[in-house]
C-alpha cells in the first residue's frame, strides 16, 4: 500500500471510530509507530485529522461550536431513549437526592420520572425543569444564573455558587464528548464550570452518552475518567472503547 492510500484509509477509519490511537493504527496497516505518527502529521496539515495525545481524532472532533437542543433532540433519539430507560436504575432510593444536568438524554430520563418517586431534583435545565415541576413526589429546585440559548441551560456565578454549598446521591451528567486522554468535554467554558461543580457535589457520578460521543474531545475538559462512577451507552461502542473505560475503573452499562 502506497502512502497516500494508506493516508486516505487512515482518515476514513478515524472518522467512522471517532478517535484511534497510533498503537492501534501502527497494528493494523503493519507499519511502524513513527510511520503512523507522520502519516498524522500530515493528515493534520491537510485538516482531516487532529491529532490528540496518543492518536488522532475527526478534525471535526475539535470544535468549538455546538448543535441547538432543537437539532440534538432528534439526533440517535432511539438510542437516548434507550440510555435515559437504563439510567433509571441509579436513581436514589425514596427520600433521595440528585441533580439532572442539561441536555437531551438527561431530559428523557426527567420525563420518565413519575409523582410516586419521593427523590429532591436540582437542575439547572429550563425544560427539565417544566417537566418536573407538575410532579407531586419531587421537590425540584432550579438553579439561577444566565440562560444559554444553545442549551437552555443555566449557567455563571449564580449556578456555581449555589452547587458548592450542596451534596446529593447522584449526578446525571451529560457531554458532547468523552476519551480516555481528555475525560468529558463541551465546547463551552460556562457550561463546563457548572457541569465540573455538578460532578464535584455528588456521592456518585453517572454519565449519560450515546456512543457517538466516546472518543471525541471538546474544547473544554470538565471532568476526569476517575471522576466517573458510571456510563449509561448503546450497544455501538466500540470494544476497544469499552475496554478502556472498564480498565479506568468506569461501570459501563450498555442500553
Amino acid at each position: 500500500m502506497y502512502a497516500e492510500e494508506r493516508q486516505q484509509s487512515i482518515a476514513e477509519l478515524i472518522s467512522s471510530r471517532g478517535r484511534i490511537s497510533v498503537a492501534d493504527l501502527s497494528s493494523t496497516y503493519g507499519v511502524t509507530t513513527e510511520t503512523v505518527r507522520r502519516d498524522l502529521a500530515v493528515l493534520d496539515r491537510i485538516g482531516v485529522v487532529r491529532r490528540v495525545h496518543g492518536g488522532a481524532v475527526p478534525a471535526s472532533a475539535l470544535t468549538s461550536s455546538e448543535p441547538g437542543v432543537g437539532e440534538r433532540e432528534n439526533t440517535r433519539a432511539e438510542q437516548k431513549d434507550a440510555i435515559a430507560a437504563a439510567a433509571l436504575a441509579f436513581l436514589p432510593p425514596s427520600g433521595g437526592s440528585a441533580v439532572l444536568d442539561a441536555g437531551t438524554t438527561t431530559g428523557r430520563l426527567a420525563a420518565l420520572l413519575t409523582s410516586d418517586r419521593e427523590l429532591t431534583l436540582i437542575t439547572n435545565s429550563i425544560p427539565i425543569a417544566a417537566r418536573v415541576a407538575p410532579l407531586n413526589g419531587i421537590a425540584l429546585r432550579i438553579l439561577g444564573g444566565r440562560v444559554r440559548g444553545t442549551t437552555q441551560a443555566a449557567v455563571g456565578e449564580e449556578a456555581l455558587a449555589a452547587l458548592e454549598w450542596l451534596r446529593v446521591d447522584v449526578a446525571f451528567i451529560g457531554t458532547n464528548a468523552l476519551s480516555v486522554g481528555h475525560g468529558l468535554s463541551t465546547p463551552d467554558s460556562d457550561e463546563a464550570a457548572v457541569k465540573r461543580a455538578m460532578v464535584k457535589t455528588a456521592n456518585h457520578v453517572v454519565v449519560l452518552a450515546d456512543s457517538t460521543k466516546i472518543g471525541r474531545e471538546h474544547l473544554m475538559s470538565f471532568a476526569r475518567l476517575n471522576n466517573i462512577d458510571v456510563l449509561v451507552t448503546d450497544e455501538e461502542i466500540d470494544d476497544t472503547d469499552h475496554k478502556s473505560l472498564t480498565d479506568n475503573g468506569i461501570e459501563v452499562v450498555i442500553a
